[in-house]
């Protein structure tokens, strides 16, 4: 998913996205089993994670096609879920956001690892660019917002504080956002 590790800052920087994403699956993991909302965005954090792995060349062409499938059927599962109402789009927009970076990481030359006639379409990376920072922008400012009227106690909540479960989805966001910058 990433450019060369030519820089020592390159798996430095994606061995924190993989950090960024397992924490936040680990979380959604745990309020999936207390009140089932949030196993999806577990599966994307998990997922998020593995996509950022740096294999440095070492992949045999198993982690695109295995991601693939799964990010397929939490897009079906996504859009299962849209009857409830438009709410789960966003589930959809990254589940689908997903299948399309291991569709590019798993084809051209290197598996994705440099950017190739087989980068993507620019106009879908740009588009999916712009939603994602739209976003991570919305949601930090929903963020900072709820930090100035919330108390200082923990929402008594069945998912958790509303805070912690605002800041994981934000952090998902800028690791989405994050990847598609490397596409």
């Amino acid at each position: 998913m990433h450019g060369s590790a030519t820089s020592l800052a390159t798996p430095v920087s994606s061995w924190l996205l993989v950090l960024l994403c397992a924490v936040s699956g680990a979380y959604c993991l745990r309020r999936a089993r207390g009140s089932g909302g949030a196993a999806g965005e577990a599966v994307m954090g998990f997922g998020m994670a593995l996509m950022a792995v740096p294999l440095g060349g070492g992949d045999d062409g198993w982690r695109a096609p295995v991601l693939g499938v799964v990010f397929c059927g939490a897009a079906l599962h996504a859009l299962w879920l849209l009857r409830g109402g438009s709410h789960h789009a966003h589930h959809l927009v990254g589940s689908l956001t997903m299948v399309y970076m291991a569709l590019m990481a798993g084809s051209g030359p290197g598996h994705g690892q440099e950017h190739s006639p087989a980068a993507g379409p620019p106009l879908l990376t740009g588009a999916l660019l712009l939603y994602y920072a739209g976003y991570v922008m919305l949601g930090g400012t929903r963020l900072i917002t709820a930090g100035g009227t919330v108390s200082r106690r923990p929402a008594a909540g069945r998912d958790g504080p509303a805070e912690l479960i605002r800041a994981c989805r934000l952090a998902m966001g800028m690791g989405m956002l994050a990847m598609l910058l490397t596409m």
